[in-house]
């Protein structure tokens, strides 16, 4: 018995004056998993945990923290969540599962790979966050460093500095700080975390201007008006606006342009050989509108690029 099922789950069902409940009905399929991928950062990512059957995030919501467990059902998928932002994790549920991501126009163009890979895929959706800076801040860390290296950043960080995640939640679901909290993080800290100053400065500078930047979600699921607001901060370029964009709005055509991993992963998929990124651009051209949907499904397709060549040197701060 997961911690979900052991309360009621009905749309509309209360445990404690804290906890909300819903069930959205997608109308076609939606496979939780896949979707809210992209929200993990690692697989000891406090702020997301799998129990079961049971996917629960940790979400700073404007309105406080919430815990929210999300549930994959026969048509249907029940959504709970406690907490002060309880009732917003709750209304936005629905987008963050990918409401409004029309595939509607996307044509694999006779493309053998990716005609097979949405056919494996055929509930891969693209989530919308509705929360910048709770996307933009780990994008930051991100940058120019091995995963390895940021998800350790982050999960030092939100044990120090997030919050206990409300409800009866996983042991260890932590949510992450307020723009304000981020601010408050001493230099030290980051330091120990393994962010050099310049990716700590430019969290500094992106969570000053944090409601310019959620004003952003008004100008609907991304786009060059975006991705412009975004890199206006000093030390946000391209990829970090679109590892953003693609999840705090749903952005469908933003592909991470210096990814280190994803125009290999993009040219082997489609050509059987490894590209730059202007090739990366040159090869997703005929989905335009669409790139990020190419990328997402040849991600989630299983397909793997061959293992050779250099890696990403770990470059350990710390000591210096």
């Amino acid at each position: 018995m997961t911690l979900l099922d052991s309360a009621s789950s009905s749309a509309g069902a209360s445990v404690d004056a804290s906890r909300v409940d819903t069930v959205y009905r997608p109308g076609g399929p939606v496979d939780v998993t896949s979707t809210l991928r992209p929200l993990q950062r690692g697989s000891g990512d406090p702020a997301y945990k799998v129990v079961g059957s049971v996917v629960w995030l940790a979400l700073r919501t404007p309105t406080g923290p919430a815990s929210v467990a999300i549930r994959q059902a026969d048509g249907t998928i029940p959504v709970s969540a406690w907490g002060d932002g309880a009732a917003w994790a709750v209304e936005h549920a629905p987008e963050l599962l990918g409401r409004g991501d029309d595939w509607d126009g996307f044509d694999v163009c006779g493309h053998a790979f990716l005609a097979a890979a949405r056919h494996k895929q055929p509930g891969l959706r693209l989530l919308r966050t509705n929360t910048v800076v709770a996307m933009l801040v780990p994008a930051i860390m991100e940058q120019k460093v091995t995963s390895r290296q940021a998800w350790g950043a982050w999960r030092y960080l939100l044990r120090r500095y997030g919050t206990a995640a409300p409800g009866p939640a996983p042991d260890g679901l932590i949510v992450p700080p307020t723009a304000d909290e981020w601010a408050r993080i001493p230099s030290w800290e980051w330091h120990k975390a393994g962010i050099e100053p310049g990716r700590s400065a430019t969290v500094m500078r992106a969570v000053r201007v944090a409601p310019a930047l959620e004003r952003t979600l008004t100008l609907g699921r991304g786009g060059s008006v975006v991705s412009a607001r975004l890199q206006s901060i000093p030390g946000i370029g391209k990829w970090t606006a679109a590892e953003t964009a693609q999840r705090s709005h749903g952005d469908p055509d933003s592909p991470s342009v210096g990814d280190f991993h994803v125009p290999a992963l993009v040219g082997w998929a489609l050509t059987g050989g490894p590209v730059d990124d202007d090739g990366m651009l040159e090869l997703l051209e005929p989905w335009r509108g669409h790139r990020e949907r190419v990328v997402r499904l040849i991600g989630g397709s299983g397909f793997r690029k061959p293992a050779f060549g250099p890696r990403l040197t770990i470059q350990d701060h710390r000591g210096h």
